[in-house]
């Protein structure tokens, strides 16, 4: 084989790996991308169906649920805005940031559940 064979070869090998590469970093940002939007699609299906529960026990005064929606609204702004261009643990990050919106709004609810408890 000659040297622009070789060579030839050597750059179908690097350019194979190249694209191997991109496609692999494509599907875990679309798998992050995923991941996020779920958890800011599960936190906005709980927070709908909490806000009754919470205004009942709590009043307007104290709204968690209120808190909750801004910042899950203000989450998916920033994924509009910067979500190409974010990386993965930019993205992460703000699903982390979701996911504990959520967990605050579980952990009210069941102060909610409790308090309803009959005393036994």
């Amino acid at each position: 084989m000659t040297t622009t064979g070789l060579l030839l070869v050597l750059a179908a090998v690097v350019a194979a790996a190249l694209a191997l590469l991109v496609r692999k970093q494509t599907g875990r940002r679309q798998r992050a991308m995923q991941a996020l939007l779920d958890s800011a699609d599960a936190l906005e299906a709980r927070l709908r169906t909490a806000r009754a529960e919470i205004e009942a026990v709590a009043g307007d005064e104290d709204d968690p649920v209120r808190a909750a929606m801004r910042e899950m609204l203000r989450q998916r702004l920033w994924l509009q805005q910067h979500g190409a261009r974010a990386s993965l643990e930019e993205l992460d990050i703000v699903r982390k940031s979701i996911d504990q919106a959520r967990g605050q709004i579980e952990t009210q609810l069941d102060r909610i559940e409790r308090a309803r408890a009959p005393m036994t």
